[in-house]
């Protein structure tokens, strides 16, 4: 293999660029959604009068109107007055011009700027460590693959969805000059400033320039490192939409989803066990209890019937001795205490429980443990200003921030003040699209549980444009409208749904609470 200086390469791979051209296993989704903001950026002429077409290379959007390319691809442009940039997208009917705010040729990063309307969903920067081995896409538009497609200076300032090609990190190597990562996803002239992405379709990089090889050697590839990328753009005052969450795939999730599920399964099977035994302990405690007590009660009666016998007898015998000594008067009275002592043995003894109240006592007891061991649950429906929290082990984070937001939410379901969800069998739902973020976004709340579900698509525009349309068409209810309007609301929406993709991009689960606790 023949190797070159980093800065030569570079040089050459400019010159090719003008002239011409462990992860999770990748969701094809993410890799398609991310491709929708890379972009070809070409250099255009106007000597005589007559544009033509200097040359080209890559790049792909970090805000709506900021794209991030390779130094060497755009110098050109710096250097001489009548070359102009231009930016095609891969999508829609034309392109836009655009020019350099910020240039860095020591590590070959140019930030441009549209000078006329227009807008792309911008791409997020991975910034957490990249695994040896880990495997990465490139996407851009090589020039070898224009030629052999046969395409002209026409087709090359059309839109035209970009090249994607798979390969791994080669850990362990970088440039002098600057940090660059080292990979095997194949790349061309023209895939210069190129996003290098993950396998959630994140940018950890940014393809710059490769190995030489005589054909018999393999061929590697350098792509500028995410750090020189974040730092790059600090410096021109951009903040791009980054996070370092590690990539898992939607398999991954459903299949920890499915573990979840069968885990509070088995909870609850074994917790249902666990109650049924301590039911029946409590019944047999119970029992117990009930004997015990019934078996006090009937001596306790007993010995009152004994004791109001004998003092039954003791007046019968006053009454005799009261007789005798003619005292008639307490004869009376002793008789009539010796009747209702008599009485009140008897009634004594014929009151005592009986064995058969076993069962009845013991119910009694059961219930009451039962009652103050399980007292009736407070609170109900969340509903007032919440905090919402990310659940990371549910959650599938691609591009999106992991921050908490609030949640102003009311029992009629209007969030924040201006949202009104549909209400459906499943629930409270909202579909919206964002062709700021291209994203379309089913969102879910279930109020008596806490649980906010955001799934994320990222859909081509034409089917982002075709959601939006029919989404305008709908008669969104106002908040207050009422249930049934919520209920109409949500059979509207319903046919929005076969629109979707079969899978998300991104699943977010948050946990809501009131805020302050």
């Amino acid at each position: 293999m023949t190797h070159r200086a980093p800065l030569l390469l570079a040089i050459l791979f400019a010159f090719l660029a003008v002239l011409g051209p462990g992860a999770a296993r990748a969701e094809p989704e993410d890799i398609g959604a991310a491709a929708r903001s890379v972009v070809r950026v070409v250099l255009v002429s106007e000597q005589g009068g007559e544009p033509g077409l200097v040359g080209h290379g890559s790049g792909f959007a970090v805000g709506p109107d900021l794209i991030l390319t390779n130094a060497h691809v755009v110098l050109p442009a710096r250097d001489l007055e009548d070359i102009r940039i231009g930016v095609v997208p891969p999508q829609g009917e034309s392109g836009w011009f655009a020019r350099i705010v910020a240039l860095s040729p020591k590590n070959d990063l140019a930030l441009l700027k549209l000078t006329e309307p227009g807008s792309l969903p911008p791409n997020t920067i991975f910034t957490g460590p990249v695994a040896d081995g880990a495997e990465v896409f490139a996407v851009g538009y090589p020039g070898n693959v224009d030629l052999a497609q046969g395409l002209n200076v026409g087709d090359i300032v059309t839109p035209t969805s970009p090249v994607k090609t798979r390969g791994n990190v080669s850990g362990g190597r970088s440039s002098k000059q600057f940090e660059t990562i080292l990979h095997n996803a194949a790349i061309g002239g023209g895939n210069s400033g190129g996003p290098l992405l993950d396998s959630c379709g994140r940018v950890i990089g940014v393809n710059t320039f490769g190995t030489l090889s005589d054909g018999s050697d393999s061929e590697f590839y350098f792509a500028v490192s995410a750090r020189e990328i974040m730092r790059f753009l600090r410096a021109a005052d951009v903040r791009p939409s980054s996070n370092g969450i590690p990539c898992r795939s939607m398999e991954d999730l459903e299949r920890a989803e499915t573990e979840r599920i069968a885990g509070i399964q088995a909870d609850s099977e074994q917790q249902a066990r666990s109650a049924e035994e301590k039911r029946r302990e409590a019944e047999e405690a119970a029992e117990r209890e009930a004997l015990m007590a019934i078996i006090a009660e009937r001596e306790t009666g007993m010995v009152l019937a004994g004791i109001a016998l004998l003092l039954s007898l003791v007046s019968a015998g006053a009454v005799l001795f009261f007789n005798d000594g003619d005292r008639p008067r307490q004869a009376r009275i002793a008789a009539v205490l010796s009747g209702l002592l008599l009485v009140g043995a008897i009634a004594a003894w014929l009151l005592r429980p009986s064995f058969s109240d076993v069962d009845a006592r013991a119910g009694e007891f059961a219930s009451g443990e039962e009652s103050a061991a399980n007292p009736k649950p407070a609170g109900g429906d969340l509903n007032g200003n919440l905090i919402c929290t990310l659940d990371m082990g549910r959650s599938r984070v691609t591009v999106s921030d992991p921050s908490d937001f609030a949640l102003e939410w009311s029992d009629d379901g209007c969030a924040d003040g201006n949202r009104q969800f549909a209400l459906g069998a499943e629930g409270w739902w909202l579909l919206t699209t964002s062709p700021r973020d291209g994203a379309v976004t089913l969102a879910r709340f279930d109020p008596p549980s806490g649980e906010y579900r955001s799934e994320r698509y990222f859909p081509d525009m034409d089917s982002l444009t075709r959601i939006g349309a029919k989404q305008k068409a709908l008669a969104t209810p106002a908040c207050g409208a009422g249930e049934d309007a919520a209920v109409k609301f949500a059979e509207e929406q319903r046919a929005l749904l076969s629109l979707l993709p079969s899978s998300p991009n991104e699943r977010l689960l948050y946990q809501c609470r009131e805020a302050g606790k």
